[in-house]
């Protein structure tokens, strides 16, 4: 498999048969290296429905005639905005799609968007674990930390985590260290910082710590390609 990171949030998985992006915010992100036209993909999932991570989400879904998931709330609010296939599901529940197996795990965080002067409720935000191609891979969304990333652990042991580090809105860099031991992540790669003022981090420094903690992580920039197979970066 072949992940791109897309800056901020927004992860692609290029697999064996199919492609899945996660959080799709380009329009507007100061980091991304491409265009939402630029993208194609079968699967669209969001793991909750601020505009960061959501931005274009739609537009990529329906250009692409992609599959999209996510908490109920926000897969209507999706399909409200014109895409026709959505997968509306809720915190605990799986679902075997053509790539693989994806479930929404919990995520302390909010949930909402501003129309019109008009903030909409879209459901509970949440993490994804998504096994795909023979890897298991947690993407935690926005998040605290919390103690039940321990079951995660326990109960997925992922190969690769996604974790946001920016503080402010999420962790900071000090709880991902925990939240990479608790969910027994063979290798983490941070995301959620430096994309605005008030999350700017060190991201080199955190991989640092973590491979003093013997925790593979890996700094990626914005449109660099992750090989799983030698977990090597390359642009």
């Amino acid at each position: 498999m072949h992940i791109t990171f897309h800056g901020h949030s927004c992860i692609q998985l290029h697999g064996t048969d199919h492609n899945v992006i996660i959080d799709p915010y380009l329009t507007g992100n100061p980091q991304a290296t491409v265009q939402a036209d630029d993208i194609k993909t079968d699967y669209v999932l969001l793991t909750h429905g601020h505009g960061d991570h959501i931005a274009d989400a739609a537009a990529i879904a329906i250009s692409n005639d992609a599959q999209l998931a996510a908490i109920v709330e926000l897969a209507d609010y999706m399909a409200l905005q014109g895409v026709n296939n959505t997968v509306g599901m809720n915190l605990g529940g799986g679902a075997s799609l053509a790539f693989g197996n994806v479930k929404f795990v919990p995520a302390l965080h909010s949930s909402s968007l501003t129309v019109d002067g008009q903030t909409i409720y879209m459901g509970n935000p949440a993490g994804l674990v998504i096994q795909m191609d023979g890897l298991t891979i947690y993407h935690a969304g926005d998040t605290a930390l919390f103690s039940d990333m321990k079951l995660i652990g326990e109960r997925y042991q992922p190969d690769l985590s996604f974790l946001p580090i920016g503080s402010f809105f999420t962790m900071d860099p000090e709880d991902a260290l925990f939240a990479a031991q608790w969910t027994k992540s063979k290798h983490v790669v941070p995301i959620h910082y430096n994309t605005f003022p008030p999350i700017v981090q060190d991201g080199r420094d955190y991989v640092e710590r973590l491979q003093g903690m013997g925790i593979h992580g890996i700094y990626m920039k914005p449109g660099q390609v992750l090989n799983t197979e030698q977990w090597s970066v390359q642009e």
